[in-house]
């Protein structure tokens, strides 16, 4: 009996560390005997159980190794390295992000300007704004403190740095929340999209431009190619991106690079932008808008049911709704998979769904799916999502 690793063309295959054992104890009849005894209780068997353990542990280092040339199979540290080669990296954690409109006399110089919220966070802008002839621009600012911190529009209306011909700021839109250190499962979608830079289609590989952008944690692009408005609302031959994170200044001059040409952008943030020669070009695009989800849930507990059953239930569905891509729509249907992974082991059946709703927070709720708009983000707190047992 023999239990080794090998390679073929579906892979790396490595036997469990049962299989080694009983090759090993095979081995070892094979040399003293059939006779030999070979239990967990023997010093025999106890030498080949450790042997077995060591030869094992072999194995699956050789299939980590084997795994990690390839984006697809590698983790931690190992898919850091392999998505260099599609000039990515790993998303450390993040800073909170807010777009600041800064109000001023044309020509004002703002050298590492600080603005504050109604609470008193300091969000921090470029090293370096210039305001332009119409006297006012829009700037990406960071919050001065690392993780989640929240800003709703209007906010940010707090000079804290005072500068001769600054005169307001205020944030159009709410602020973007920081984010941890980016995940394996993240990442490996984000290098699966980067992929498209060098594709044939030219709006490909602008969305793969646009997404591989620092500071950039989800995108979405749309094309209307027809000579009529969309239902969208895109006009006849233009584009729109829905971009979250990044600085606006990037994002247009990154879309100018690399849109076709007579191309129109459409959104509701415009940005000045120019090609090598200095020709001025306006380039738009959206920042995703928050459609804040409430979701209501009415169950039958069986036999076997605990609460933390109902915990794990809206735990689940309120990550999956935060997973959802820009201007996906809700659908009812598969909110019943969130919610039946919360059984304490597949196949128990220790409650019944009477009740599925969602909706609009504030706004009432529905028994089918959530239509969301192409421009808009889901978030769901877990403190939204009801859950009542009859």
């Amino acid at each position: 009996m023999t239990a080794t690793a090998f390679i073929d063309a579906t892979g790396m295959h490595v036997p469990s560390y049962p299989e080694v054992l009983e090759a090993l104890k095979s081995d070892f009849r094979g040399i003293y005997g059939q006779d030999v005894y070979l239990e967990p209780d023997a010093q025999e068997g106890a030498l080949c159980a450790v042997f077995a353990l060591r030869i094992y542990d072999c194995y699956t280092l050789a299939a980590s190794v084997y795994n990690a040339y390839s984006p697809a199979t590698a983790q931690g540290v190992g898919l850091s390295s392999v998505v260099k080669t599609n000039g990515i990296r790993r998303a450390s954690a993040s800073r909170s992000q807010v777009d600041v409109r800064v109000i001023g006399q044309a020509g004002t110089v703002i050298r590492r300007g600080v603005v504050t919220d109604v609470a008193g966070q300091r969000w921090l802008l470029p090293e370096e704004v210039v305001i332009p002839l119409q006297g006012e621009a829009t700037v990406n600012a960071l919050a001065e403190t690392m993780g989640e911190v929240r800003a709703a529009p209007g906010e940010v209306n707090t000079i804290a740095t005072p500068t001769r011909g600054w005169q307001a700021v205020t944030n159009p839109i709410a602020a973007r929340p920081g984010a941890p250190v980016e995940q394996d499962s993240a990442l490996r979608q984000r290098q699966s999209i980067s992929t498209a830079l060098p594709s044939l289609s030219i709006f490909e590989g602008t969305q793969g431009a646009v997404a591989s952008l620092p500071g950039v944690s989800r995108s979405r692009g749309y094309e209307n190619d027809t000579s009529v408005q969309d239902a969208n609302g895109l006009p006849p031959h233009s584009i729109a991106f829905v971009v979250e994170g990044g600085e606006p200044q990037t994002i247009a001059n990154t879309i100018a690079l690399k849109k076709g040409p007579g191309c129109g952008t459409f959104g509701d943030i415009a940005v000045d932008t120019r090609d090598k020669h200095g020709t001025p070009c306006i380039i738009s695009f959206f920042r995703p808008q928050v459609l804040s989800i409430a979701v209501s849930i009415r169950i039958t507990p069986l036999p076997g049911y605990l609460s933390v059953t109902g915990e794990a239930m809206r735990r689940n569905i309120a990550e999956y709704l935060n997973s959802l891509r820009i201007g996906d729509d809700v659908l009812l249907s598969k909110l019943y998979t969130p919610i039946n992974t919360a059984e304490p082991q597949p196949g128990l059946r220790t409650f019944d769904v009477l009740y599925l709703g969602v909706g609009v927070k504030g706004q009432g709720q529905q028994t089918g799916s959530l239509v969301v708009p192409f421009n808009h983000v889901v978030l769901c707190a877990v403190e939204d999502i009801t859950l009542q047992e009859y």
